[in-house]
């Protein structure tokens, strides 16, 4: 992965951003509900001893969750005790992830959605102990500049988490009966994120080694990859799975 000094990320098409928003513009209702569903599943139990693992112990921590769509993570962190801040590109979305804070009880400061994009992030630096990510790294077409911006708020021996997968790689599987989270979105839609997919140059990647060679550069240390972190969690083919392994990638910033 040496070879990254010498990727130059292609100019994306302008409206790429605005695709990906309309695109999760449309999602938003059903993405909520499938998220709700997820929190009261099997799945949030799972999802919490896996990040709890991987979060320093004894402390109430500060964290962003980047591209939070409908407050999963707000909910699971925040029911942890953590101050969480989510932010999202989709107004639907951080709208919905209110909602969703709202629905279970949790207040202002304990979690919150607000709009904002990954690539170039609205606060100052050192300002959280996390910054979290699911299925987010995918749909940017500037990636590494959000690496950048996430290093840039994480306080000195803070520590990153990425959950995400190739899924452009697996595009195939949109429309396949084994993919039934995606079961009940129409076949327009699917069409719709397959050209997103092909549109982005992080598609053609190799991950998460681009993503830790990434990482390498920004000098985080600890690094840790999980190519088989979806497998623990997605265990019975029910209306959550995917046949796209999701992998974890960590690391610590330097102090």
């Amino acid at each position: 992965m040496g070879e990254l000094h010498h990727i130059a990320f292609e100019e994306e098409a302008e409206n790429i951003k605005e695709k990906v928003e309309c695109y999760w513009t449309k999602r938003a209702d059903s993405f909520f509900d499938l998220r709700h569903d997820e929190i009261e599943s099997n799945k949030a139990a799972r999802w919490t001893e896996e990040i709890v693992k991987l979060l320093p112990k004894g402390k109430s921590l500060k964290i962003l969750d980047v591209g939070c769509g409908a407050g999963f993570f707000e909910i699971i962190l925040g029911r942890l005790g953590h101050q969480v801040t989510g932010i999202d590109l989709t107004e639907e979305m951080v709208a919905k992830a209110n909602e969703m804070i709202r629905i279970y009880g949790l207040v202002s400061s304990q979690a919150r959605a607000v709009s904002g994009d990954a690539e170039k992030l609205d606060f100052e630096d050192e300002t959280f102990d996390v910054v979290i990510s699911r299925n987010l790294t995918w749909t940017l077409p500037h990636p590494i500049d959000a690496y950048c911006e996430w290093n840039r708020v994480l306080k000195k021996g803070g520590i990153l988490i990425n959950f995400d997968a190739e899924y452009a790689k697996g595009a195939h599987n949109l429309k396949s009966p084994e993919n039934l989270a995606h079961s009940k979105i129409s076949d327009s839609l699917k069409d719709e994120c397959h050209d997103i997919y092909h549109m982005l140059t992080i598609s053609t990647l190799d991950r998460p080694q681009w993503d830790e060679e990434v990482l390498l550069r920004n000098n985080y240390e600890n690094i840790t990859k999980n190519i088989d972190f979806g497998s623990r969690i997605f265990i019975e083919h029910d209306e959550f799975y995917i046949p796209d392994k999701m992998f974890c990638i960590t690391g610590c910033k330097p102090r």
